[in-house]
C-alpha cells in the first residue's frame, strides 16, 4: 500500500494549526507544517515535522514543501500583512510577487484570493481548514444555554447587514451593534482590538452583540472568521451580552470552551444563516 501524500499546513498564529494538524494524522495523513516567522507558536507546532520560514521566502517554502511530499496545503492562523520593505523576497518569492501584481494592493480578499490561485497553479490542491475540522464549525442554532431575545435578534439582523456592506468593500468580517446602533466595525485591527473599542462606546442600556460573518465572495480556504474562548471572555469584558456568528463558515477554536465560557459569562452563541431571519434560528445546535 502506497504512503499518502502529506498535509503541509502554512501556519500563523493561534492554536488552529494544531488542530488541523491532529485531525489530518487521526485520519492517516503525514503532517508537514510550515511556521511563519513571527506569528507561528513554537509550542502549537513543535509536535509535528515543521521549519520556520520567512513569509518572503517563497522559494524555501516551495522546496521544503515538496521535499516533505505535500499535495495538499491548507493555509490556517492570523497573520498581519507585512509591507513590501519589511517583505525582502528572495528570488521565487519575487517571482510570486510579480504574479500577484494588483492583487497585493486589492485588499486581503484579492489578495488570498491570487494567492491560492498561485499556489493551485504551482502544483497544490488547497484545502479549507474547515474540512478538517469538522467539530469546530456549527450549524444554525443555538450553543449553550442563553437565548437572544427580540433586541438581540433586530441588533444581529443589523449586524448582518453591516457586515455584508464591509465585505463588499474588502473591509472586514465583523461589528458590534448595541441597540441598534453600530459601536465599532471590524478592519485589520482584528476582533479583539474591536471589542475592546466597543467597550470604550458602550451606551447606556443592554448590552450589545458581536456580529462575525464571511464576507461576499470571500475565499474561504484562506481565511474562515473564527472565534475563540478569548473572543467570548473579551466580549464580556466590553459589556456585550452576545455573540452571533454565520454557521457552517466559522471555525470555533474551543468549541467546548467556548460554550463553557459563553454559558458562565451569561453570553449567548448563535450561530446564524443570513439568508434567513436570525430568530428562526434560535433552536439547539
Amino acid at each position: 500500500m502506497s504512503t499518502p501524500s502529506a498535509v503541509g499546513i502554512l501556519a500563523g498564529g493561534g492554536p488552529l494549526p494544531g488542530r488541523v494538524a491532529e485531525a489530518a494524522t487521526a485520519a492517516g495523513r503525514p503532517v508537514f507544517i510550515l511556521g511563519f516567522e513571527g506569528f507561528a507558536e513554537p509550542e502549537v507546532i513543535g509536535p509535528w515535522p515543521h521549519e520556520f520560514v520567512r513569509l518572503g521566502a517563497a522559494g524555501r517554502m516551495l522546496s521544503l514543501l515538496r521535499q516533505h511530499q505535500c499535495s495538499d496545503l491548507v493555509l490556517i492562523g492570523p497573520i498581519r500583512r507585512p509591507s513590501l520593505r519589511n517583505l525582502r523576497p528572495d528570488a521565487e518569492g519575487a517571482r510570486i510577487l510579480a504574479r500577484l501584481g494588483r492583487a497585493l494592493f486589492a485588499g486581503d480578499d484579492g489578495l488570498l484570493g491570487t494567492l491560492v490561485r498561485i499556489l493551485g497553479e504551482e502544483g497544490f490542491h488547497i484545502r479549507g481548514a474547515h474540512e478538517f475540522l469538522t467539530q469546530a464549525v456549527a450549524q444554525p442554532g443555538i450553543l449553550g444555554r442563553m437565548q437572544p431575545d427580540a433586541q438581540a435578534q433586530a441588533d444581529i439582523q443589523r449586524g448582518i447587514t453591516v457586515v455584508q456592506a464591509l465585505g463588499r468593500l474588502d473591509i472586514g468580517q465583523g461589528c458590534v451593534v448595541q441597540n441598534g446602533v453600530v459601536l465599532t466595525v471590524e478592519a485589520m485591527e482584528g476582533t479583539d482590538r474591536m471589542l475592546a473599542r466597543a467597550g470604550e462606546c458602550r451606551q447606556p442600556g443592554e448590552g450589545g452583540v458581536l456580529v462575525k460573518m464571511l464576507k461576499p465572495g470571500q475565499e474561504k480556504r484562506a481565511d474562515m472568521p473564527t472565534i475563540g474562548p478569548v473572543t467570548v471572555q473579551n466580549a464580556h469584558a466590553a459589556g456585550l451580552r452576545g455573540i452571533a456568528f454565520e454557521a457552517a463558515h466559522t471555525l470555533l477554536t474551543d468549541r467546548q470552551r467556548c460554550i463553557e465560557e459563553a454559558d458562565r459569562l451569561g453570553l449567548f452563541l448563535l450561530a446564524f444563516n443570513p439568508v434567513e431571519d436570525a430568530g428562526t434560528s434560535a433552536q439547539s445546535a
